[in-house]
């Protein structure tokens, strides 16, 4: 199981980055990518925090460790450059915080995340045909997620990237250690979302084509 979305001590999370780390890896997690909620203010600070520990603690700790970022309340016309200032501060990953229907997220930003080249899109709650047809085209990776207050539009997703080809990650977007859930209730949000079961396993694949174009960098 890999997991994409995970907070810690670094902006909103329970946790330490070693805390989530051993927590994912007693769920069986064989890869997790850190990603705090970050803006202008922080990410440097999250990003130079960590990328010296997940290169130390990845040799030792039996699980693989990826520094991102979660671009938090951007103004969209700012996430794109946002986008590529976070990759040339190191970050491995970088996704937007969507437009779920539990937070207030100006309009706008689900297509600049999409437009900016966003690795993935977190919980994009009500995400439009045209904004599923640019990730579709653009290769940005639309997120099923795991945390209750956002899944409320998972089906929804997963109806529009049926209809578009918009590809598909699952996540936890966890904030503390039992939030890693294990790999039966994985599958059970995935198709009470809809997926059939080769879509299920094509969204899991896909996880693991993230992690791979991560080990190049």
């Amino acid at each position: 199981m890999i997991d994409l979305h995970v907070h810690t001590t670094l902006s909103s999370g329970e946790q330490t980055p070693a805390a989530a780390m051993r927590f994912a890896k007693a769920a069986g997690y064989r890869a997790i990518a850190f990603t705090d909620h970050a803006d202008a203010t922080n990410m440097q600070h999250i990003l130079e925090s960590m990328l010296p520990m997940i290169r130390t603690y990845s040799l030792y700790s039996g699980i693989d460790l990826y520094a991102g970022i979660e671009l938090t309340h951007i103004p969209p016309q700012l996430i794109p450059d946002t986008i590529t200032e976070a990759r040339s501060m190191g970050a491995q990953l970088v996704c937007v915080h969507g437009q779920t229907i539990a937070d207030i997220v100006d309009e706008g930003t689900n297509l600049a995340a999409i437009e900016g080249g966003a690795d993935y899109l977190a919980h994009p709650g009500l995400i439009t045909e045209q904004e599923a047809l640019l990730a579709a085209e653009k290769k940005v990776y639309l997120e099923v997620t795991a945390r209750p207050e956002h899944a409320l539009t998972n089906g929804h997703l997963v109806k529009v990237a049926e209809l578009t080809g918009a590809p598909l990650i699952l996540n936890n977007g966890g904030y503390r250690g039992y939030d890693f859930i294990n790999k039966d209730r994985r599958r059970a949000i995935a198709l009470g979302a809809g997926m059939s079961k080769d879509q299920y396993q094509q969204t899991e694949n896909n996880s693991r084509m993230i992690v791979s174009k991560m080990m190049m960098l």
